[in-house]
């Protein structure tokens, strides 16, 4: 891909990043969980119904491993930010790798002008 065409694409992510909502790192998992009273329905020794599902955030932030529960009502909500960060992270690895990319062609373009301004071998100016 040409430069000019990599300096669009990161310019169109950047105005996608810009018109991301909320987001927020991490997985949400599903907990299920017996309770201490033995003559519940999670104890039945035939058929035990666990109590749940209880949700679960689980993410890491500045080196911090961080567990969060979440209500019921804002699962949804929470899978949309999780949809929009891992959003997120795809379009800043693109940018990255157009970035390197850009670089390894200024690169390439630098050399080649380098070679042309070399006088030829054998020529006694």
């Amino acid at each position: 891909m040409s430069i000019v065409k990599l300096q669009q694409r990161i310019a169109a992510i950047k105005q996608e990043l810009a018109e991301l909502g909320d987001l927020r790192p991490g997985s949400l998992s599903q907990q299920y969980n017996t309770c201490g009273n033995p003559a519940c329905r999670c104890k039945n020794a035939e058929d035990p119904q666990r109590h749940g599902p209880y949700y679960q955030l689980t993410y890491t932030r500045k080196g911090r491993s961080h567990t969060e529960f979440v209500r019921r009502d804002d699962v949804d909500t929470l899978r949309e930010q999780l949809a929009t960060y891992a959003r997120f992270r795809t379009l800043t690895d693109e940018w990255i790798e157009c970035s390197i990319e850009i670089a390894a062609l200024k690169r390439q373009a630098a050399k080649r002008r380098q070679t042309r301004r070399k006088p030829h071998a054998g020529n006694d100016d």
